[in-house]
């Protein structure tokens, strides 16, 4: 599946996009600041009220010691008709007044920025992919101990519990059980929460059952009815789950003595099978592990300077290119876009970031993707000299005519965003991918990074054990293509989820139009 360079305005999706998530910060500063407005305004209102119940108290505590000689001073009289006719009026009036309205109306426009039950399920799901990408126990994620963090936050027995039943409405028993475990060490150990330990074991029983482990899950359900012996739902279950155990039991009985000793189980208990199949070599990747790369190849690695085959403009001051992987041959060049460069485009992406869409070949559409979680936006050359001066100089650097590529696309991922493993190049199965474009398939690809990240968002190529790391101002590039122009399936590759900190990229898809003799085909179909 191809992502192809036309901008598809789709819903927002908040857990992947810093941009959002940062304006959600000032957003929130806003209400803060009205609120504390409107409870300004309801204390000077009680303080209005509380003066004149004083004064009221006073009187009518001096009145009513000789009522009769009180209202025969004619003053007193004409005073106590005042108040009950005029002043009681006034003080229902402001006993009655709203000082909500301020606060109300900003919080009814602010609502429309809010993210909904679907943005917040995104940002739940977000948190268990991280958790099982980068080996993350429930502990290490709630006490907020997360590598290069600044600012240290901590979940609640509240928010482990939404974890679970997150999961546990995607039918996820397995992380259902590792947060509900969570909720209950945090209940366990008094934090004082809102949700009590009978939720927690109702949700935790049922899925511990789900994943067949029916002697935990009587454990639980027992444990259970300590604290609520009424409870319908566990009752029912304590009855099904003996009456499972005591059939089990019985067929045990004419079983040989090791069948006898096995544990009940329905099934393997575990992360869920999904549809990625080197779902374990991209996560280890991703974590920093499982890199393929032997003392003996790691000698033939340099750095070099490059200069574009003697190029004008690097002769003087050539670039600096580092050899990150041999096969397929991976190189990052150092210091290739400055900060001042970085910044222009961000700004001009920024307006126009979009949930990033990739083109189904199956049904020729455009489509947002969970493999592919992160905001682009699409820059051209016209568009500011800026951009027009980074096409040429991946031109000049790589050899090859940019008239032809794609649009620069900018991209945005946020904590959790990713792109699963995937090609840049349409296979044979795709010949009509980039048909509409005329130029060609993909023969390359070029990527800047333009920020560091605090943890995780590395490029990683499953195929051969090969991860690249993000930093701020470097650029790789690789060919997908092999020069006979078939397919190198070991460039197969993917952006890791954010772990903490925010990743901006931009790329550059070189297409073969154009490119006929700037690298000429060979008779060989691997070279």
């Amino acid at each position: 599946i191809l992502a192809i360079p036309i901008l598809i305005l789709s819903l927002l999706h908040f857990a992947s996009r810093t941009i959002l998530m940062t304006d959600l910060i000032h957003t929130e500063k806003d209400l803060v600041t009205s609120l504390k407005d409107y409870i300004k305004a309801e204390e000077d209102k009680l303080e209005q009220i509380k003066k004149w119940a004083e004064k009221l108290d006073r009187l009518t505590s001096t009145a009513t010691k000789d009522p009769e000689g009180f209202v025969g001073h004619p003053v007193n009289a004409f005073k106590l008709m005042k108040r009950l006719n005029t002043e009681w009026s006034e003080l229902e009036n402001l006993v009655l007044k709203d000082m909500s309205d301020g606060f109300i109306s900003n919080l009814t426009i602010q609502r429309q920025y809010f993210p909904n039950d679907e943005d917040q399920v995104g940002a739940a799901k977000a948190l268990l992919r991280l958790q099982d990408t980068y080996n993350l126990d429930t502990d290490t994620i709630s006490k907020g101990n997360l590598p290069g963090v600044k600012h240290k936050s901590f979940l609640t027995v509240e928010d482990c519990f939404e974890l679970g039943k997150v999961a546990y409405t995607e039918a996820d028993y397995y992380h259902t059980e590792l947060w509900m475990e969570q909720a209950l060490r945090q209940l366990d150990d008094g934090e004082v929460s809102t949700i009590d330990k009978v939720s927690v074991l109702d949700y935790l029983s049922y899925a511990v059952y789900q994943q067949g482990d029916l002697d935990k899950a009587l454990l639980l359900t027992k444990k259970l009815l300590e604290l609520d012996p009424e409870h319908q739902r566990a009752n029912g279950n304590l009855k099904y789950f003996e009456y499972i155990m005591a059939k089990e039991k019985d067929a045990n009985k004419s079983a040989s003595d090791d069948q006898s000793d096995q544990k009940t189980t329905l099934k393997k208990k575990g992360a869920a099978v999904d549809y990625l199949p080197e779902r374990q070599k991209y996560e280890m990747l991703c974590r920093g592990e499982g890199i393929k790369m032997t003392p003996r190849r790691q000698k033939k690695l340099f750095c070099r300077y490059h200069d574009g085959n003697r190029n004008p403009k690097f002769i003087l001051a050539p670039a600096k290119q580092e050899d990150e992987w041999d096969k397929p041959r991976i190189i990052r060049f150092h210091d290739i876009i400055s900060d001042a460069e970085i910044e222009i485009v961000k700004d001009l992406a920024k307006p126009r970031l979009s949930r990033a869409t990739v083109h189904d070949p199956e049904t020729g559409k455009l489509t947002t993707a969970q493999y592919r979680v992160s905001k682009s936006a699409w820059l051209s050359g016209y568009e500011n000299p800026v951009v027009s001066r980074i096409n040429m100089r991946i031109q000049d650097l790589t050899g090859l005519d940019v008239s032809t590529a794609e649009e620069l696309q900018v991209a945005n991922y946020g904590v959790g965003g990713q792109y699963e493993p995937h090609f840049d190049f349409a296979r044979k199965d795709e010949p009509d991918a980039f048909k509409e474009l005329g130029t060609g398939n993909r023969i390359a690809t070029w990527l800047f990074y333009m920020s560091d990240v605090s943890a995780g968002g590395a490029t990683v190529f499953p195929e051969v054990g090969a991860s690249v790391w993000p930093k701020k101002g470097t650029a790789v590039f690789w060919y997908n293509l092999f020069a006979s122009g078939e397919g190198d399936y070991s460039t197969r590759h993917a952006a890791c989820p954010v772990l903490v900190g925010n990743k901006w990229v931009s790329n550059k898809w070189l297409h073969e139009r154009g490119q006929e003799f700037r690298r000429p085909c060979t008779l060989s179909e691997l070279e």
